[in-house]
């Protein structure tokens, strides 16, 4: 377990995407993004399909929409998988400043895929990709800060003029964040029952205090971080991959990413 706080509440965050999020998008037939951090893909139909978009900043997510909307085109048997045994290593990042690029990055790269591939929106033509995984992913990926953000506004604005109650506030907000303190200790569970990485009791317990911090401050400024990243691409700046400070496997703040991030295609 990493010895700081950020990293900490990012291993939340990725145990909650990976084994409860991506786990469930493979088991439907619908996943749509494979993780760069480990990727499996077969070969011939890498090569087929063109190769990795170098011009993309969403690189593996555009890959393997890429791959969804050819293979269907051409009416081929084909699955696109979350395997959850593979672990791997990665390097969060340890200050704001990294971070916030980061997420602008993604977020971008999840508009500019998504725009990219708005053709298969909607599109029963493309099964539960089109019908159910997009429209998840615009509405609850894309436009969900946006929304989030906006809803803490008026909820401030309206109890500054007493148009909210107040006690019906804090009832409602508990419940939102409560919500998302139980999926996140559902994955915890997950974790512990499946693969058992974290073995010191006190490894747990910083998970509990990460997966309630995570949501006073940090889960707000990633909010607003993505946001960034969305205007600069509608507003046209170029898109820069960003310094991304490294400190090495002998630093303090590694994660290990014990919920497993592979991905196949075949």
């Amino acid at each position: 377990m990493p010895r700081t706080w950020l990293p900490r509440i990012q291993v939340v965050e990725y145990l909650r995407a990976f084994l409860l999020g991506r786990a469930g998008w493979s088991r439907i037939g619908a996943l749509i993004l494979i993780s760069g951090a480990f990727g499996v893909f077969r070969r011939d139909v890498l090569v087929e399909v063109g190769g990795v978009d170098t011009a993309s900043i969403g690189e593996d997510f555009e890959l393997v929409m890429r791959m969804h909307r050819h293979l269907t085109r051409q009416r081929r048997d084909y699955r696109i998988e979350f395997v959850a045994e593979p672990i791997c290593w990665t390097e969060v990042p340890t200050s704001t400043a990294v971070l916030r690029r980061q997420r602008a990055r993604w977020h971008r790269g999840l508009w500019e895929t998504l725009w990219k591939y708005r053709g298969m929106l909607g599109n029963p033509r493309y099964g539960r990709v089109g019908l159910l995984a997009l429209p998840w992913y615009w509405l609850f990926e894309l436009i969900a800060p946006a929304l989030e953000l906006f809803g803490l506004v008026l909820v401030v604005l309206g109890l500054a003029l007493g148009v909210v109650n107040v006690w019906y506030a804090i009832a409602f907000l508990c419940l939102a964040y409560g919500y998302a303190l139980l999926v996140t200790l559902a994955a915890m569970t997950v974790e512990e029952m499946s693969f058992h990485k974290y073995e010191r009791w006190s490894d747990l317990g910083v998970t509990l205090v990460a997966a309630v911090l995570e949501n006073v401050g940090y889960r707000q400024a990633t909010a607003w971080w993505r946001l960034e990243g969305w205007w600069a691409s509608l507003s046209g700046r170029k898109a820069v991959w960003g310094v991304m400070t490294r400190e090495g496997f002998e630093g303090v703040s590694l994660w290990t990413l014990s919920s497993g991030c592979g991905g196949r295609v075949w």
